[in-house]
C-alpha cells in the first residue's frame, strides 16, 4: 500500500496531472525512504526498498536528449533507439529473447533533456543475473551496426513525413522553434529530414561515447532488494561504463523580446493553437505556486477556469487547456486549444481575456481551496505499481530534487496562499511576449 501511495505522490513531479478525490488528505505522510550512494567510477543511485513483490524495476537516465543534438537534430533520438537493436555478443533478436526467456521488460526513449533505458525482472536468480548482464551490455557495448543505423534512421524519417500530416504535430514543432528560439530545446528532438539524411555511423558513436558514460546516469533501484543486493546490482550495471564527465550546463533561457503570432494554413476542419512563452525549470522555486495556479486555470480539465470561459459558456473548443512543461531550463508554460476555424479568433479573445484577468486577479479562497482538495486528496486512495516510482525517483535524480520532495509534497501545496499564486503569476506569465501559432484554415492569430 505504501509503494501504491508514493506513487500517487510521484505523479505530482509533472505539472498539469489532475487527480481526482475530494477526501481530504492526511495530517501527515510518510514517502518512500530513498537511500543515494555513487558506484565506484561515479554513477549517482537512487533506491527503495519494496520487499511485496518479487520484482525490481530499473531506469537508468542519461543526460543525453536532443538538448545535447548540436547542429545534428534527431541524433540522440537515433542514439537511443539504435541501443537494442545489437549489443555485446547478441544481435536484436537474441537481445529480446533473452529478456523474453526471462519474463524481463525493455524499454528505452528520450526526450529533450534526457535519454533513458529501463527494465523490469523477477529477482529470481536466473533473470535478475540475464536481465542484468543483457541490459549493462546494451548501454555499455551497443554495436550501431550499418544496417541498423540505416533501416532506424528510415523509420525516423518516415516518422516525420507522417507527423507533416498531423495539425497537432505541425502547430507543437513551430511553437517550440520559436518559443525556444536559439537554445537547444528549439530543434524537434525527431530531427529534420535534412539532418538525418546528412547523419552518420560515426556521428551516433561519438554521441555514445561522450553522453553514455557513468557520470552522466542516474541509476534508480525499486524492488524486493537489501542496500547490499542494490549496491552490487548498480555497481554490475554500470561497472563497463566508461568513468567519463557529466554533461556541460544548458544556456539559461529566456523570454522573447515581444509577442509573435503565425498562422500555418492546413487542410482541416479544425485550427489547432498553441500560445506560450517559456515557464519554469524543475527546482524552481516558484514551482508550488505556479504549479497550483495553473491547475486552476487550465490544468485541472473540465472545470478549469479555461474549461468554463472557452467550453462550457461558449462552446467554442471541445477541449482547452494550459500547462506547465519544467525541464532542466525553463520549459514552456502552455495554453492549447482546438476550434472550428472561424472562430479562432474568438476563441484567442476569450483565451486572453481569462489569462489576463487570473494573472490580474489571482484565484478566489474557493477555488484555491477546492483546487488544494483535488490535488492532495487523492494521495491515500491511488495504488500504482514500483514501475512508475522508479521513473519519478529518475526525475529526482536527474533533476536534484530533494530527497525528502514527496515527503514535503502535501504540506507545500497546502500553504500557498491565492496571494503568492496571483505573485507568482503576475511575475512569470508575460502574455505580450506570448508565442501564439495557430494551424488551420480559420483566421490568422492576432499580433495582439
Amino acid at each position: 500500500m505504501v509503494n501504491g501511495l508514493q506513487r500517487v505522490v510521484a505523479r505530482f513531479l509533472l505539472p498539469g496531472l489532475v487527480v481526482f478525490g475530494l477526501l481530504p488528505a492526511p495530517a501527515a505522510w510518510a514517502g518512500p525512504k530513498i537511500q543515494t550512494w555513487e558506484t565506484a567510477n561515479g554513477a549517482k543511485v537512487l533506491f527503495v526498498e519494496a520487499p511485496e513483490l518479487p520484482m525490481v524495476d530499473v531506469r537508468l537516465v542519461f543526460d543525453a536528449g536532443s538538448a545535447r543534438d548540436g547542429d545534428k537534430p534527431g541524433l540522440a533520438r537515433l542514439t537511443a533507439g539504435l541501443l537494442n537493436e545489437g549489443a555485446g555478443d547478441w544481435n536484436a533478436d537474441q537481445l529480446a529473447e533473452r529478456l523474453e526467456n526471462v519474463g524481463a521488460r525493455f524499454g528505452a526513449g528520450s526526450a529533450r533533456d534526457m535519454a533513458w533505458v529501463s527494465v523490469r525482472t523477477l529477482t529470481d536468480p536466473k533473470a535478475l543475473d540475464t536481465a542484468l548482464e543483457t541490459v549493462a551490455a546494451i548501454i555499455a557495448r551497443p554495436r550501431f551496426e550499418a544496417a541498423d543505423f540505416n533501416r532506424v534512421r528510415k523509420a525516423m524519417q518516415i516518422g516525420l513525413r507522417r507527423s507533416e500530416q498531423d495539425p497537432g504535430s505541425v502547430a507543437s514543432k513551430a511553437f517550440y522553434a520559436r518559443v525556444f528560439k536559439g537554445h537547444p530545446y528549439a530543434s524537434h528532438p525527431g530531427g529534420t529530414q535534412e539532418s538525418l539524411a546528412a547523419m552518420t555511423r560515426e556521428d551516433v558513436v561519438a554521441m555514445h561515447k561522450r553522453y553514455y558514460v557513468a557520470r552522466n546516469v542516474i541509476v534508480a533501484i525499486v524492488g524486493a532488494l537489501g542496500r547490499d543486493q542494490a549496491e552490487e546490482m548498480a555497481g554490475r550495471l554500470t561497472r563497463d561504463l566508461a568513468e567519463g564527465e557529466h554533461a556541460p550546463p544548458l544556456p539559461p533561457v529566456g523570454l522573447p523580446e515581444k509577442g509573435w503570432s503565425k498562422h500555418i494554413p492546413f487542410p482541416s476542419s479544425q485550427s489547432h493553437i498553441l500560445a506560450g512563452q517559456p515557464g519554469m525549470r524543475r527546482g524552481d522555486p516558484d514551482y508550488i505556486p505556479l504549479y497550483l495556479g495553473n491547475h486552476i486555470l487550465g490544468g485541472s480539465g473540465l472545470v478549469s477556469l479555461l474549461s468554463e470561459e472557452v467550453r462550457e459558456k461558449r462552446g467554442l473548443s471541445y477541449s482547452v487547456y494550459s500547462y506547465f512543461q519544467p525541464m532542466r531550463r525553463k520549459g514552456a508554460f502552455v495554453i492549447g486549444a482546438q476550434t472550428k476555424n472561424a472562430q479562432v479568433h474568438e476563441a484567442l479573445e476569450v483565451i486572453w481575456s481569462t489569462l489576463q484577468d487570473f494573472i490580474t486577479k489571482g484565484p478566489t479562497q474557493e477555488q484555491l481551496t477546492a483546487s488544494k482538495q483535488n490535488i492532495t486528496g487523492g494521495f491515500p486512495l491511488r495504488i500504482a505499481s514500483n514501475k512508475d516510482i522508479v521513473e519519478y525517483l529518475g526525475l529526482i535524480g536527474f533533476y536534484d530534487l530533494p530527497l525528502d520532495y514527496l515527503d514535503t509534497f502535501v504540506d507545500k501545496i497546502n500553504a500557498v496562499t491565492a496571494g503568492q499564486i496571483r505573485d507568482a503569476f503576475q511575475r512569470r506569465v508575460h502574455p505580450e511576449k506570448f508565442i501564439t501559432i495557430v494551424v488551420g484554415n480559420g483566421q490568422e492569430a492576432p499580433a495582439d
